[in-house]
């Protein structure tokens, strides 16, 4: 810690300015619309954080809508709270992770079908919130036309937020999302021989 870290006039003074650059910041920020958020990379996190914010969306009075693409086969502590949760439309169509299907005619109709019903939220009369979970991961082995996905969530309405998680997000998704979060992992206890527990990983 720099010695003068605990002054309190530094701190102040520190203080003083980041308020004023935040100030700032926020009187540019004046558009209220839907944003489409990605979050992609290596690091573990990425549909937790996303299921955070239909805790969010639900503590607001709105709705959500989760559409699970690969993870099929196990019951989850997530979607056993929140498929009950009222303003809360849960579907899981997966076939179980790409590497335990090993079918891709399967995989690829099991992804294909997902995608038509996600398609039906993106409309006026759709959740306020949809999070599209293991997207990426689809769209990495080509299950689903980018360019399908891409026109279909840019017709979606004006309000509407869409999260988009998994591994290997395309550069053109990335493009064109409004936020964009690339979690990196540093370590994961699975590398050391601690077996995947329920409620921190399913």
């Amino acid at each position: 810690m720099r010695e003068d870290a605990k002054d309190p006039q530094r701190h102040a003074a520190r203080m003083e300015r980041k308020r004023a650059v935040m100030e700032e910041r926020r009187s540019r920020a004046q558009q209220d619309r839907g944003v489409l958020l990605v979050l992609t990379g290596s690091g573990k996190g990425k549909s937790s954080s996303a299921l955070g914010m239909v805790a969010r969306t639900l503590g607001h009075g709105r709705t959500a809508g989760v559409m699970q693409f690969i993870k099929g086969r196990q019951a989850t502590g997530e979607e056993a709270f929140f498929r009950d949760q009222p303003g809360v439309d849960w579907q899981v169509m997966g076939e179980g992770f790409t590497w335990e299907t090993a079918d891709r005619e399967r995989d690829v109709a099991a992804a294909q079908a997902a995608w038509r019903a996600a398609r039906g939220w993106l409309c006026e009369q759709g959740p306020s919130l949809v999070v599209l979970d293991e997207l990426c991961t689809v769209l990495r082995y080509e299950y689903l036309e980018l360019g399908e996905v891409l026109d279909d969530l840019s017709r979606r309405p004006y309000g509407q937020h869409v999260v988009v998680t998994g591994r290997y997000a395309p550069q053109p998704l990335i493009d064109a999302a409004d936020t964009v979060s690339e979690i990196a992992s540093a370590r994961h206890a699975f590398e050391a021989g601690v077996r995947a527990q329920p409620g921190i990983e399913w």
